[in-house]
């Protein structure tokens, strides 16, 4: 059969309807609550579109249809966003559907050049090198990061170890192609073994490899040892966090749970969320604040590690204020920089261990390019409170000592740079022995947003076989292990504390070791296989 014969082209609303399919299919196949469980229907979803995509008709008719199903896939498995900001959950799906977009150009062009079937074959390598090279600019959200839909499929993705997500999403791709062919072969009534074949290896290999990597990493009986980590969920509207609470109000919600938590459970670290000290308490106006959070330390005899809001001044002769990319304020004629930020804080009073978040949520937590273009400041969608952070840039590892392990080194992400698979790999081989994640959810209220941003937590622990402490505002508070299961939570919308024991790690595995090497080399044949349709299409 010649696949590149034109097809009937079907105008109007009638064209729209399997991709349509295809748009619901992804859309409902991402995590969404816990008794939802339809994560397999990626391995066909985009089945209905391309079947769609394979009749004769203008570039800019089958560029709409991709646009059409990326929009409903984003809708469904992004409309969460709007219950916290409406421009900015509108402006989130409208930009997420364009960018999912973008490797259907290439595919449509490739079409053009060499036909369906060449497209088809090529689609696995243009969308894994685009959702690397887009996760790589500060425009981007990537969240819907293809094998994050799989996230809660633990027995399935844990050759995550050596692809990371990005092999997850290829993986799947290609069983959509195969999908697709035995789809076609099905209408003309024949059968083709090796097809078959093909995509039953397909499942079975990572269910081989699945069945290996829970037999060889068993997380509790790690060599390494663990350390005993409490978690504190204050369960605090953040909408209300900056105008119906004051400082010591915060604080005092804390100080309660995490008296109780050291008094019963006695743990080596305690946790607080994200910004859960929402004021700059490093600065000089809140020494008391500060010096009564290290007497309450020494009375506990354990570590803290907490999101906060830091504030860095500059020297007006400074590199950074000459830049003119960091802000100014007059009455005091001080240069300065806000973060979203964690810090360490030990119980001998030595000098606390920061991070600043590197990667900020587009528009809400910082307007990209900003520091190029002041003026987009002007831009940001404001939740609460402060906006318009500044950017870090250093991965540092936070240490403390235990009673049984001596010194451990823990990595922190805030928040929504958990979806993003090479910072937690840098964290890792600067020589993180577990993780720690601390976010703040509550904008979301009870949608299926938190239950989403949690599941794709597991995906960085099987990367880097790292077992992760989350702590959480309003919830998901869980303990994660390096398998990618959950072993202990707390409901959300409750405040509570959450004690367990997190497995330590020092190996490294081959994702950690190279994380980009997948998408990188999708990204060279992507480029070839470009070159070679165009100097075709020259040569005819």
């Amino acid at each position: 059969m010649n696949d590149n014969r034109p097809a009937r082209h079907k105008s109007g609303a009638r064209s729209f309807g399997l991709p349509l399919l295809s748009g619901i299919l992804l859309g409902i196949s991402f995590p969404s609550y816990p008794f939802v469980r339809l994560e397999l229907l990626a391995w066909i979803a985009f089945v209905p579109l391309l079947l769609s995509l394979r009749q004769d008709e203008p570039f800019g008719s089958a560029f709409r249809k991709v646009w059409f199903s990326m929009l409903v896939f984003s809708s469904i498995a992004l409309w969460w966003v709007s219950l916290a900001t409406l421009p900015g959950g509108l402006l989130t799906i409208l930009a997420e559907s364009f960018f999912l977009s973008v490797p259907f150009l290439a595919f449509l062009l490739l079409k053009r050049w060499k036909g369906f079937r060449s497209a088809l074959f090529s689609l696995p390598f243009f969308w894994t090198a685009w959702e690397w090279a887009y996760m790589q600019q500060d425009l981007s959200l990537g969240w819907l990061t293809l094998g994050n839909s799989q996230a809660h499929l633990s027995f399935m993705i844990q050759y995550a170890d050596i692809t990371g997500v990005w092999g997850i999403t290829f993986w799947l791709l290609w069983f959509n192609v195969l999908a697709l062919q035995i789809w076609q072969d099905r209408q003309e009534g024949r059968v083709r073994p090796k097809l078959m074949g093909g995509a039953a290896l397909m499942i079975a290999l990572p269910l081989f490899y699945g069945g290996l990597a829970f037999r060889e990493n068993m997380p509790e009986e790690s060599s390494e040892g663990s350390v005993k980590v409490s978690l504190v969920q204050p369960n605090i509207d953040p909408a209300e966090k900056w105008k119906r609470y004051s400082g010591a109000d915060i604080m005092d919600v804390y100080y309660r749970l995490t008296g109780k938590a050291v008094f019963l459970d006695n743990p080596e670290l305690v946790i607080w969320p994200e910004t859960a000290i929402p004021f700059y308490i490093l600065d000089s106006r809140y020494s008391g604040y500060l010096h009564s959070l290290r007497l309450s330390l020494k009375e506990w005899n354990v570590p803290l590690l907490s999101g906060f809001s830091d504030i860095v001044y500059f020297h007006p002769e400074s590199a950074e204020a000459k830049s003119g990319k960091v802000k100014y304020d007059g009455p005091s004629g001080r240069y300065f920089e806000t973060y979203n930020a964690s810090m360490l804080l030990t119980p001998d009073s030595r000098k606390p261990q920061v991070y600043h978040k590197i990667h900020l949520v587009p528009f809400a937590e910082r307007v990209p390019y900003v520091e190029y273009l002041p003026w987009l400041d002007q831009f940001t969608f404001s939740l609460a409170g402060i906006s318009g952070w500044g950017k870090g840039s250093d991965f540092p590892v936070m240490e403390f000592n235990s009673r049984s392990n001596g010194t451990v080194k823990t990595a922190n992400i805030i928040c929504y740079e958990s979806i993003f698979p090479s910072l937690v790999t840098a964290f890792v081989r600067n020589g993180a022995q577990f993780l720690t994640l601390v976010t703040n959810d509550g904008w979301y209220s009870t949608s299926y947003g938190p239950y989403q941003h949690a599941a794709i937590a597991k995906l960085r622990c099987i990367e880097n076989r790292r077992a992760m402490a989350r702590c959480a505002n309003t919830g998901i508070t869980a303990f994660i292990d390096s398998m990618g299961r959950v072993y202990a939570e707390i409901p959300w919308w409750e405040a509570k504390t959450l004690t367990a024991d997190v497995p330590l790690s020092s190996r490294l595995t081959f994702y950690t070791r190279y994380p980009d090497l997948l998408p990188e080399a999708a990204a060279v044949v992507s480029g070839v296989l470009l070159a070679a349709g165009f100097f075709r299409r020259k040569r005819a």
